[in-house]
């Protein structure tokens, strides 16, 4: 039975799900660096570090390059624009709230300056 790879966008959530993952990722949007670089912030072992970078190479996040004897990882900023772009849909609904809920704290900034302390007059109509 073969089991199935899942699509891209669900492999970078899932890599970029753990923080010591995005810790790496922020490291080499600074640029590349090679493993014991990577690993020395960490309280891991060297091969801890190398296995999430396994799974960053997976979901296509970081490459490793080839310099000599030296094999830095950099970053792929590829499936981060992806993310950022399933993300972006989203962005009206958002704007919308935000739009609703400025609206709002407006209506009760104005009650309270007319003297009303945030209430409307259905409030001030009920027994209490």
């Amino acid at each position: 039975m073969l089991m199935q790879q899942p699509d891209p966008l669900s492999a970078t959530f899932a890599a970029l799900a753990d923080p010591t993952r995005r810790a790496i990722l922020a490291r080499l949007a600074q640029g590349e660096a090679s493993v014991k670089d990577l690993a020395a912030p960490f309280d891991m072992t060297q091969p801890a570090v190398s296995k999430h970078l396994r799974v960053l190479e997976r979901a296509g996040l970081i490459e490793q390059g080839r310099q000599a004897q030296w094999r830095p990882r950099r970053l792929r900023a590829g499936p981060l624009r992806d993310v950022a772009d399933w993300v972006s849909q989203y962005r009206r609904h958002w704007e919308e709230s935000f739009e609703r809920l400025d609206a709002y704290l407006r209506d009760v900034q104005d009650n309270k300056e007319q003297g009303n302390g945030g209430h409307d007059d259905r409030d001030q109509n009920r027994p209490g």
